[in-house]
């Protein structure tokens, strides 16, 4: 224990605080659950499921669940249109439109990352012109941009993904960027310059690691954006294409069969993004407050 690197036990603390914290935060608890729970439920969908999600059969077709005696045995939420079970579609579609934010975030991530790293530490010309072309970018509300790079790519869930990942790289990139201006200014920066330490290794030893705590609180707060973005390119059409039982798809597909009564098979589909993107908001609100020094009682990260 004494012979304990300095830095990695002042490390190891922080990150004993910080989850200190986040487990005294209700709000994130309950969002944590949440998430497990949703996360457990898509996962297993091959488990959990009662019925496959592409099974067929008009003559059940958009059929009520346990709230009416008219429901069918084994159909707990109804049926869709196409008489298929709309609980077995949520619980494989959540698969798909969670797989579609996590890979964008996954594409955003590494690439924000890297430009807001570069624009950050280098600065000068390379710094004005990445950020210039952000600021571009920002000029455009995410969806309708989103909107259109999927349109000139091509319809397909790939495509989407695609799409949502280059829309939030700028955003990314701006948030790291903004935390390598401040730390590479530190005083142990400037040392590791003075001992000959190439920009790789401070880049990488000193300058991300430092930077992970907005990164980590504006991902989770992204994946929320990217997961709804994700239903609102299946929805608009761009996005998932039938037969994926994809929220965003199913909820465009049933939204036409509002007015003849079958309300559930569109309003099961937009609870499962509203529970998603409210658990996610939930999680990420607890990371900034535990991350935030300034809500640490000065403690600095």
């Amino acid at each position: 224990m004494d012979n304990e690197n300095p830095i990695e036990v002042k490390q190891r603390t922080r990150t004993e605080i910080t989850l200190k914290q986040l487990r005294k935060n209700r709000t994130a608890m309950v969002g944590l659950g949440m998430l497990i729970v949703i996360f457990i439920l898509c996962i297993g969908a091959p488990i959990f499921a009662p019925h496959a999600p592409d099974d067929v059969d008009l003559d059940r077709g958009l059929k009520p669940g346990f709230w009416s005696k008219d429901g069918i045995a084994g159909y707990p939420l109804g049926t869709d249109n196409l008489g298929r079970d709309i609980l077995s579609r949520l619980l494989y579609g959540g698969r798909v439109t969670l797989s579609v934010g996590f890979v964008a975030l996954a594409f955003a991530l590494v690439a924000g990352t890297l430009l807001g790293l570069t624009a950050g530490y280098k600065g000068g010309i390379i710094d004005s012109a990445l950020m210039r072309i952000a600021d571009i970018l920002f000029a455009y509300p995410a969806l309708l941009l989103a909107l259109v790079v999927a349109g000139t790519l091509g319809r397909g869930i790939d495509k989407a993904m695609l799409a949502i990942g280059i829309v939030y790289t700028p955003q990314m990139a701006r948030i790291i960027r903004s935390a390598v201006l401040s730390i590479k200014e530190m005083e142990y920066i400037e040392a590791e310059h003075s001992l000959g330490a190439s920009d790789w290794r401070i880049v990488f030893k000193h300058v991300l690691p430092n930077s992970l705590a907005p990164l980590i609180v504006y991902s989770t707060l992204m994946l929320a954006t990217a997961i709804l973005d994700a239903a609102a390119l299946g929805f608009l059409g761009v996005g998932a294409q039938p037969p994926s039982p994809e929220w965003g798809l199913s909820l465009s597909i049933a939204r036409k069969y509002l007015v003849t009564g079958a309300w559930w098979a569109a309003t099961f589909p937009g609870i499962a993004i509203l529970i998603s993107v409210i658990s996610l908001n939930m999680l990420g609100d607890g990371l900034r407050d535990a991350l935030d020094p300034r809500l640490k009682g000065g403690t600095k990260i």
